[in-house]
């Protein structure tokens, strides 16, 4: 089992490229199933979940052949329905996208139960009524997932969502494309993923609008064709650098990002003290001063994301005052605070909300990645701690983060990976 080890107390300073978003990335990989010919994504990261993805393409018999660092050429025209094996489904929540694709393409899919970080309860209820919207039958019995298309071919149908959820409409929207007649989804995600899947679904020759909005629609279309199509930067990566600079009294120049994405997060540490300089695609980001505190609830785009949850409880511990973060999207967001007073952080979590007693002088320890935004939380304490710290399961954080050990290293922390 893979660890990092940081020694911790110095400040981060230089320029951080952000790498493409893992979001819209496994979402458009598994989407080029529904392509007739060649698709080329570009601005690939280089982390396990994309690695798994396209593992997943090919049992499925599509040919996948890496052209670069971050490119990828893949070529789905002889994919074919067949279930992919489940130890490659069961280690990401978003091989689920599998199913919307061979559904919209061959009528029907058949995966195992996928798997992915433990955040309490995570039905697909939403997706399964996404689907029998559009004259599917869907059969969850078995551990297994099984969708089939009345009369072997979706139809255009009407979706409300009872609560806003991105897998379901991103979902939603690889099974509709293809459908005979007109889909509109109501109640759809606005987040950037949304759409950056519509927008590359729309260079294969979909017809798909309204995406960033919540209500789309989609005119279904005969067949798509291949094209080259870059990934947008990852707007949780990004804002973790931005935390990692506060945190550590750094001054970071972040390269390759798209500001009015970060507009949540950058409000929010505003508020706290931090500074913050937006230019057309980057940002700096420091903190002269002491961090004051701030209450934040999580809500879907353009909400305070729930992926930034763990990372900014970092913030909170070392601000002055009392701090609360409220988490409307997940019921178990909150494992990673056992961690945190390993590092004599004060936190009370109550339900939902945890509530932060400032002032924290962290202390290093041995700590665990409880999931993928809580590994990187703990790697953000270990830089501001001053001394060693261990952070155990760190295949957790290379699910997201494409070359963090490199990154952080080349703007002037002391981490290094060990098995």
């Amino acid at each position: 089992m893979e660890k990092v080890i940081i020694d911790g107390g110095s400040p981060l300073e230089g320029t951080v490229t952000i790498s493409g978003m893992k979001n819209a990335a496994v979402a458009v990989l598994y989407a080029t199933v529904l392509v007739d010919g060649v698709c080329v994504i570009e601005n690939l990261p280089n982390i396990s979940d994309v690695a798994i993805s396209l593992e997943i393409l090919k049992s499925v018999g599509a040919k996948v052949e890496r052209i670069g660092e971050t490119e990828v050429r893949i070529d789905a025209t002889e994919a074919r329905d067949k279930m992919p094996p489940h130890e490659l489904a069961k280690k990401m929540r978003a091989s689920y996208y599998l199913i919307g694709a061979t559904l919209g393409r061959f009528g029907h899919s058949v995966i195992g139960y996928p798997g992915g970080c433990d955040f309490g309860v995570r039905p697909i209820d939403q997706h399964i009524k996404a689907f029998n919207a559009l004259g599917a039958d869907v059969c969850t019995e078995g551990g297994l997932i099984e969708a089939t298309a009345q009369n072997g071919r979706l139809k255009g149908g009407n979706i409300f969502f009872d609560c806003v959820t991105v897998g379901g409409t991103m979902n939603a929207m690889l099974a509709a494309v293809l459908a005979d007649g007109v889909t509109e989804i109501e109640n759809a995600a606005r987040e950037p993923h949304v759409v950056a899947l519509a927008n590359f679904l729309n260079f294969c020759g979909a017809s798909v609008s309204g995406a960033g909005t919540d209500k789309i629609k989609i005119k279904g279309v005969e067949k798509l064709h291949g094209c080259t199509y870059e990934l947008i930067p990852d707007m949780i990566e990004a804002g973790t650098f931005m935390i990692a600079a506060a945190a550590t009294g750094g001054n970071l120049y972040i390269d390759n990002v798209i500001p009015k994405h970060m507009e949540a997060i950058s409000v929010k540490l505003r508020e706290m003290g931090v500074t913050i300089d937006e230019f057309d695609d980057g940002m700096r980001v420091y903190c002269e001063g002491p961090l004051c505190n701030v209450d934040i609830k999580t809500s879907p785009y353009p909400g305070f994301p729930t992926d930034m949850n763990p990372q900014v409880a970092v913030l909170m511990c070392l601000a002055e005052g009392k701090s609360t973060l409220t988490d409307t999207i997940w019921d178990n967001r909150f494992r990673y605070v056992e961690e945190l007073k390993r590092m004599d952080a004060e936190i009370e979590v109550e339900g939902n909300t945890a509530t932060f007693c400032g002032g924290t002088v962290f202390k290093p320890a041995r700590v665990r990645a409880v999931d993928l935004r809580a590994g990187a939380a703990m790697i953000i304490a270990g830089l501001v701690a001053k001394g060693q710290t261990e952070v155990d399961d760190f295949f957790y954080v290379e699910r997201g983060y494409d070359n963090i050990i490199e990154k952080l290293r080349a703007v002037g922390a002391h981490i290094m990976k060990i098995s």
